[in-house]
């Protein structure tokens, strides 16, 4: 009988890009929501996919909250701890950001620890290792590196990845020893989308198309496509040698103007939309002060953060997509799903 595998927060970009591949590998999957209202929605979205994802069967629950977890992960022999809070624009309280993600990650590490689950993969985030440090930050960082959640160039969603990995290391480096974990930290995941319920991590793709963004600001990120995220799941899931092991899940950096020119080639009927103009960093300050979505990148304007994918590369023998193919691989499904 195949292994069954819990997925939290199915409903996620990453979670059913992992379901499918976990499907396609065999495996029995259940899933958690936060409102089995979504059930529905999400296996008729997966199932255009995969009709096996009609056997999917999902338990109500909530990083916040007890309730569901034990039901969950009930004769699981892996679980895949997906879920986490990823918002668009930061909280008024960062707690209301940290919390979940801390207390959550712990919730299902002993839930799955008190059911016998041999492994539990964790998605963290580049967020947890490359953050904190100002300008003294590495020029390609990697497993070995941790963030520091009290320095300067933080947001509330940057520490909240850092406390939710550092406590799940302690948690099974003490009372839940035995349980094995294993952590995937993607840098901004790119990729085809699955339906037009999107995920925040392809606001970039989005709002260079859509004609509604005056200017290109001094902005550039770390990208990685989900596919390739959710190999790195399976895998750190299978083989033994990933057992304790931290892995940067990444491809290349590109500024906002290089993934406009991408674009702008690549779907010349476009063209007229995607802006040209740069945006000086006066500008995005002053938008950001009226425009919440813009304060996440404030401590980002002109700053380079790259990563290395060796370890995930030669370890988990992933070979990653560039990260141009993930840029344009979004747009494709954002045009498609109308979303664009």
């Amino acid at each position: 009988m195949a292994a069954r595998v819990l997925v939290t927060g199915a409903s996620g970009f990453v979670a059913q890009h992992l379901i499918l591949q976990l499907l396609a590998k065999g495996y029995e999957v259940r899933g958690t929501l936060r409102s089995l209202k979504r059930a529905d929605e999400v296996k008729a979205v997966l199932s255009k996919h995969d009709p096996r994802a009609k056997d999917i069967t999902f338990v109500e629950a909530d990083l916040s909250s007890d309730a569901g977890w034990a039901e969950a992960v009930k004769d699981c022999a892996f679980v895949q701890h997906v879920a986490s809070p990823f918002p668009a624009v930061h909280p008024k309280d960062e707690n209301d950001l940290i919390r979940p993600a801390r207390e959550g990650a712990l919730r299902v590490l002993k839930a799955a620890k008190a059911a016998g689950v041999k492994r539990v993969v964790m998605t963290s985030s580049m967020a947890a290792i490359a953050y904190g440090h100002g300008d003294d930050r590495a020029e390609i960082s990697d497993e070995t590196m941790w963030s520091n959640p009290d320095g300067p160039d933080n947001t509330p969603y940057t520490k909240s990845k850092t406390l939710a990995e550092r406590a799940a290391w302690d948690y099974v480096n003490g009372e839940g020893k035995g349980l094995e974990l294993v952590t995937i930290n993607p840098t901004g995941i790119l990729g085809p989308a699955l339906s037009a319920d999107v995920s925040t991590s392809l606001e970039i793709p989005i709002r260079l198309v859509n004609g509604k963004t005056p200017g290109i600001p001094r902005l550039g990120f770390s990208l990685v496509d989900v596919r390739d995220v959710a190999e790195c799941h399976v895998k750190a899931m299978e083989l033994p040698e990933a057992a304790g092991q931290r892995f940067l899940a990444t491809e290349g950096f590109l500024w906002f103007s290089e993934a406009a020119e991408i674009l702008r080639k690549k779907f010349p009927t476009y063209e007229r939309k995607i802006p040209r103009r740069n945006v000086p960093d006066w500008a995005l300050k002053a938008m950001a002060v009226f425009q919440p979505v813009y304060r996440q990148t404030v401590t980002e304007l002109g700053r380079t953060r790259k990563a290395s994918n060796a370890k995930a590369s030669r370890v988990l023998g992933v070979t990653f997509r560039t990260a141009e193919d993930a840029l344009v691989a979004s747009a494709e499904s954002l045009i498609q799903l109308k979303v664009i």
